[in-house]
């Protein structure tokens, strides 16, 4: 919606600039809870308020998709910050990350969990299995789910603005005082469990953070 000249826009419904995502990853996750995330359906717009998310860090980071360099599938890491990474997982789930930090670091931040503002009905009809709202999109899988996010949508600008299928507004911050810090889950770290790299973050006591998980090794198939 365009603000009239009598009528300023609400600072929570600016659009967050491009040079939010243009800095260190551990910088960008947690300053993004509490953000709103838009997501222009064809039944209509949800917008979901950020509440859980899982900072990776590129070529330095075992557990990133960019560890081992640049591929057709990571390319959009590579890219500038502010744009959408959408990756398809174990032949049935989409999670969406945005990508940050100057071009070429492939940085990223794992969308993990949100509570549903605007547009519950929409999502209900592709989360029929959540038991209440707060499980609309509860865990990284069914946040995408919820918002109707697959590989269509990899590389989308989320800083160009309202019109556009996804955008990030400012919403309202969550002070520091009410963000946690963890292993991130189910990836392999220290001793096994990811404690090496402590990089989820939500924001404390919210009912729609998903619950820890820890990495459990694969058994290899001989």
């Amino acid at each position: 919606m365009t603000a009239s000249p009598d009528r300023p826009a609400r600072p929570d419904r600016a659009p967050l600039p491009r040079e939010f995502f243009d800095r260190p990853v551990l910088d960008v996750a947690p300053d993004l809870l509490g953000r709103t995330l838009v997501r222009i359906t064809d039944d209509g717009p949800v917008e979901l308020r950020l509440t859980e998310v899982e900072a990776y860090a590129g070529e330095i980071d075992p557990g990133s998709h960019a560890f081992r360099g640049r591929t057709a599938r990571n390319a959009v890491m590579f890219g500038p910050p502010g744009h959408a990474y959408v990756y398809f997982t174990y032949g049935m789930w989409h999670c969406l990350n945005l990508v940050c930090g100057p071009e070429g670091t492939a940085s990223g931040v794992l969308l993990r969990g949100g509570e549903i503002l605007v547009g519950a009905d929409h999502t209900r009809k592709r989360r029929l299995s959540a038991r209440h709202d707060r499980e609309l999109a509860k865990g990284p899988a069914r946040l995408a789910t919820a918002l109707d996010v697959d590989r269509a949508l990899n590389g989308t600008d989320v800083c160009a603005g309202p019109g556009e299928p996804l955008s990030i507004l400012t919403g309202t911050p969550v002070p520091k005082t009410q963000v946690r810090t963890g292993p991130r889950t189910g990836v392999a770290g220290s001793g096994g469990d990811g404690t090496r790299h402590p990089w989820r973050f939500w924001i404390d006591g919210d009912p729609s953070v998903s619950p820890y998980r820890a990495h459990v090794p694969r058994c290899r198939r001989t």
